[in-house]
């Protein structure tokens, strides 16, 4: 398969290492790697418009067989840049990840790995989202694990229409992983804090701060079944139209458009 990889943890980051390295080696892939030059988490969708974007080869690092770049822009960039300007051929799937750090629940309306994903699925790509639910662990094997066995069952039974599947893997030893379910996303709450700080010069500054709030998780969610060990994944699609509202929103008295 021809496989477009980007994420939003940049270029250097192990997970994106890891996967690519796993690809390479069950041999027959096309690997293309497109990544930020530096992180660039929580940026969502977020384009670059008023700045040129600039890709430079990156020939360390990687399998010598996968063609790899560090982009000057977001995470979408990145893979808008590689479909439209770096690869000489379409990608048979866009893969963001793997990333250092879950993506569940309403995190992905700013996660930048998810939106290089849906990047993919505009363009009429089949793409996952693939996400250690850690920050600090280093194990990104398991995760890559995963990704094989699910290009594997695609191959099999191809996806009917292109999607984008948002994939978190629980940061435990692959033995623990109690096998892959399908789950919708869950309500990520924080105690969100902003800690009011002074710079050398003596000017206030703000840091976001604060704490996941695990109490009262939707027990059919994908944040409780990442707690519960297992892979979750999730199908997810641009469209946000809350569409069972337009009922109540007719007592208004607006007409539905077009009907």
């Amino acid at each position: 398969m021809n496989i477009l990889l980007s994420n939003d943890d940049g270029i250097q980051a192990l997970g994106v290492r890891c996967l690519a390295a796993t690809l390479a080696q069950m041999g027959g892939h096309r690997i293309t790697v497109v990544c930020p030059d530096r992180e660039r988490s929580a940026t969502g969708h977020a384009l670059t418009l008023h700045k040129p974007l600039r890709a430079d080869p990156v020939l360390e690092g990687f399998p010598s067989e996968v063609r790899a770049w560090a982009c000057s822009g977001t995470p979408s960039d990145c893979v808008k840049l590689g479909l439209d300007g770096l690869l000489d051929y379409p990608p048979d799937w866009v893969i963001s990840g793997i990333n250092q750090g879950s993506n569940l629940g309403t995190d992905v309306l700013y996660s930048g790995t998810v939106s290089a994903a849906m990047e993919g699925l505009l363009e009429g790509i089949p793409s996952l989202a693939v996400s250690l639910a850690s920050f600090t662990t280093q194990d990104f094997q398991p995760a890559a694990n995963v990704v094989l066995a699910l290009l594997e069952k695609l191959s099999l039974k191809p996806l009917a229409e292109p999607m984008l599947l948002n994939v978190n893997v629980p940061a435990v030893p692959a033995q623990e992983i109690r096998g892959m379910v399908l789950a919708p996303l869950g309500w990520r709450k924080y105690t969100d804090i902003y800690e009011k700080r002074v710079d050398p010069r003596g000017k206030t500054y703000y840091w976001l701060a604060g704490e996941v709030v695990e109490d009262g998780v939707d027990p059919r969610s994908d944040v409780q079944a990442v707690l519960d060990r297992y892979v979750s994944i999730t199908p997810l699609q641009p469209d946000l139209t809350a569409r069972a509202a337009f009922e109540s929103l007719q007592q208004w008295g607006f007409p539905r458009f077009g009907i």
